[in-house]
């Protein structure tokens, strides 16, 4: 970075030092969560320009837009697909696929809850299984607490698969240029190993002592799948073009496309046939929730992160830090994996995970010229990935999905506290993190 893009600093102020200030703060009020993190991301941003540490200019082009437009096109595709109802079905589906047994539905709805993030991504998956499961643990009288626990840690285990199943990931492939089948092939194989051992730890905690009387078992049965579809039309056109926008991704370098792309045009043809579909009143009403749907504030979280980050980049700080950790680690590549896989997972715990990968981005690529280039180092990405995306599922705060998930916990009488949920999480993590490094030594190392 030049001094093309540092504009005229403020008092003569080190330019590193006020932007590492400015990066400081802007976490510190993040984590205490004391005011909506969008609006402290989009001030801190704004900061970084006023004082001087870069002009605009240079603040718009550390935004990442393929991660912005992949965001927004999954959420508008999520949230035009969900009324068709298909999602309501599938809980059902599980649900009476082992008999309405209550350790049955626990096992059967994580791997669901799974398979659904790395398609979607974590978020929305437990925004559209969490309520089918209140619903589920409701007629079968069991307490909710551990379906919602499950299904936490399976949203974030299953978006670990792909490139748009988790935040961290859809960072990661956007900003290193990693495509969609180069996430499944190197992290699909761990993240189902994970998922099993996973499964297994939260059937010997709660699945062993669940009990549902007959009778509630036979109201859960009587529950009708087809009752949930609320829109066979609108059903097929979402499959049609949710298998489109898939077959894309897998297809994207060949085609020379950015996800971005794939899942806007996706999420406008949708919107489109929709559109079609119901030319009246309806229609309008439609789009207005359509667009109300997508969550807006984690868009513009991005966008005025994307810029903090940026700034401390310019300003020098994430260079002097990467030469740092290659001389910590002797310039070993498999002991700065190792380190950048643990690190990661406990302090994507601690601050939000998203924050944590945009700033380790730059960072590790600044350690590329150390190891010999880019392509040399691509093993560190896929150790950030496991550490950031799995790291998240050991505090209430490390993931987005879990502030969701305790959220319409508590609406609906679930309580979700902070330590009681940690004391079960974290060494859960602790275990998926020790298999990840067992499999990223013997694959990469």
């Amino acid at each position: 970075m030049g001094g093309h893009a540092v504009s005229s600093i403020y008092f003569g102020l080190n330019p590193m030092w006020l932007s590492t200030c400015l990066l400081a703060v802007t976490y510190a009020v993040i984590i205490s969560e004391k005011v909506n993190r969008a609006i402290i991301a989009l001030v801190g941003a704004g900061l970084m320009v006023v004082v001087g540490v870069m002009n605009q200019e240079e603040a718009i082009r550390g935004i990442d837009w393929n991660t912005i437009g992949l965001l927004t096109g999954m959420m508008i595709l999520v949230s035009v697909s969900r009324r068709s109802g298909m999602f309501q079905y599938v809980a059902v589906w599980s649900a009476q696929a082992v008999k309405a047994h209550p350790g049955g539905i626990l096992l059967l709805l994580q791997f669901t809850t799974a398979a659904l993030s790395a398609l979607l991504d974590n978020v929305t998956t437990v925004l559209l299984i969490v309520p089918v499961t209140l619903a589920i643990t409701r007629e079968l009288k069991v307490p909710p607490y551990p379906y919602l626990f499950a299904e936490i840690f399976a949203s974030n285990i299953g978006g670990t698969a792909t490139l748009i199943g988790d935040p961290p990931n859809i960072l990661i492939g956007s900003q290193v240029g990693l495509d969609f089948n180069a996430f499944v092939y190197n992290l699909a194989p761990i993240v189902v190993v994970v998922m099993v051992v996973q499964a297994i730890m939260i059937h010997l905690v709660w699945g062993r002592s669940l009990r549902a009387t007959p009778e509630a078992q036979a109201s859960v049965m009587a529950m009708r799948k087809e009752d949930c579809i609320q829109d066979w039309l609108l059903l097929k056109q979402s499959l049609v073009v949710l298998t489109i926008v898939m077959v894309g991704f897998v297809l994207a370098r060949p085609l020379h496309l950015e996800p971005a792309t794939i899942s806007i045009l996706g999420a406008a043809i949708l919107m489109l046939l929709d559109n079609w579909a119901h030319h009246n009143e309806k229609a309008a009403h439609n789009i207005h929730q359509t667009f109300g749907d997508v969550e807006w504030i984690t868009i513009f979280f991005f966008i005025g992160l994307f810029v903090v980050v940026h700034g401390v980049e310019v300003g020098g700080l994430l260079h002097l830090l990467a030469d740092y950790l290659v001389t910590a680690t002797g310039g070993n590549l498999a002991t700065a994996g190792i380190a950048i896989l643990w690190a990661s997972a406990v302090l994507s715990a601690i601050v939000d995970n998203i924050p944590f990968v945009a700033t380790m981005i730059p960072l590790i690529k600044n350690m590329a010229p150390a190891y010999g280039g880019p392509d040399k180092i691509e093993a560190l990405w896929w150790c950030l990935s496991l550490g950031a995306c799995l790291g998240g599922n050991g505090t209430l705060i490390g993931a987005s999905a879990n502030l969701t998930v305790a959220g319409i916990g508590e609406r609906n009488g679930v309580p979700f506290s902070f330590v009681t949920y940690s004391l079960y999480a974290f060494p859960m993590m602790l275990v998926s993190i020790a298999i990840c490094h067992v499999y990223v030594w013997w694959r990469y190392f």
